[in-house]
């Protein structure tokens, strides 16, 4: 990886939430993405990159702009399809991405344009791809998404429903793979999300500056020491990491063994009818972030510990009132997880 590297994950301080509900996502990007509302410099992008750095490389193919893995047909831009009809795709192992979304970004510089050079010094139609074709398998991070331009927004909804981004404009007709994880966060005082994309994100948390004194301390000694000694900080957390990312790793690879009994599905039914969620995707969010969280911990089946863990997150942006009034609406469902699970 070039460049200044990240802070490692396990090294952040406090942010539970945030970090469960990233460390979630990781382990079933199908999830939908995360959303972090709260205070500046709580690590927010911190904590989004240090996830990317912490995960093992994966194998794309060479030349791919919009980095193909080499192993999935299924997958392919339409340039590695044909190339595949020749004999195996010749891959490397490539970081995870993590690219930034700027709030003035225009649609051109999102999805991709017409190459205006290749087009002014050879005559020739060919494509740029964006900064959805960076992101494909990879974090699509936009931070203040509560600034978004509506066009834009649209735009990511089609993008995130389809897993495809597909161009035609200027002559051009361009379709190719963006699967990513969205992750979003901003300031509920800057403005409002618009409910069709707040509802996209599968896990909303929110953050604060830490209070305590001892934490405060702590999150200045780290950071101190990271920016004096990088790779002396990086070397002190090494174990921390690779303990993490084997978790992350045999989390994934037991995730469609975890079981789902009835009682868990019939939990999850009534929790969002008592807090009177819209349609069906915070049940199947609560049962997929649940599911998840049980294979990070080495679990079997989904129980109520883990359903009252994700509860909050999963649903505290999809009431039906106020939905960006994080401490009303977590007050709300805590409420109804107390009244349902007991103490």
């Amino acid at each position: 990886m070039s460049g200044r590297p990240a802070f490692p994950f396990s090294a952040i301080v406090g942010q539970d939430e945030m970090k469960l509900a990233i460390l979630v996502a990781a382990v079933d990007p199908g999830i939908g993405g995360v959303l972090v509302f709260g205070d500046r410099g709580t690590g927010k992008s911190t904590a989004v990159r240090a996830l990317a750095a912490l995960l093992p490389e994966i194998p794309v193919v060479d030349g791919c702009p919009y980095r193909c893995d080499p192993s999935d047909d299924r997958m392919l831009c339409p340039d590695c399809r044909s190339r595949r009809a020749g004999g195996p795709l010749p891959g490397h192992l490539s970081p995870v991405a993590v690219v930034d979304l700027p709030l003035g970004a225009t649609e051109d510089r999102v999805v991709g344009a017409l190459d205006i050079q290749r087009a002014l010094a050879h005559g020739e139609k060919a494509f740029e791809p964006g900064l959805l074709a960076r992101a494909n398998r990879g974090f699509l991070y936009i931070d203040e998404a509560n600034l978004l331009e509506d066009h834009l927004v649209d735009l990511l909804l089609d993008v995130a429903a389809s897993g495809e981004n597909v161009v035609e404009r200027e002559g051009l007709s361009i379709r190719h793979p963006a699967r990513f994880v969205l992750v979003g966060s901003g300031n509920p005082e800057e403005g409002e999300l618009r409910p069709q994309l707040l509802d996209r994100f599968g896990l909303s948390v929110e953050v604060a500056t830490p209070q305590d004194l001892p934490s405060r301390i702590e999150v200045i000694r780290r950071r101190d020491r990271f920016d004096r000694d990088p790779a002396g900080f990086l070397a002190a957390w090494s174990d921390a990491e690779a303990m993490l990312r084997s978790r992350i790793l045999a989390a994934r690879a037991r995730l469609g063994a975890i079981e789902v009994p009835e009682a868990a599905l019939e939990r999850a039914a009534r929790l969002c009818m008592a807090l009177g969620t819209d349609g069906l995707r915070g049940e199947l969010t609560l049962i997929r972030a649940a599911r998840a969280l049980t294979a990070f911990e080495g679990g079997d089946a989904v129980d109520d510990a883990a359903l009252r863990r994700v509860a909050p997150p999963a649903l505290r942006h999809r009431l039906r009132r106020n939905p960006l009034d994080e401490a009303v609406s977590t007050t709300r469902v805590e409420r109804a997880v107390q009244e349902l699970f007991g103490v």
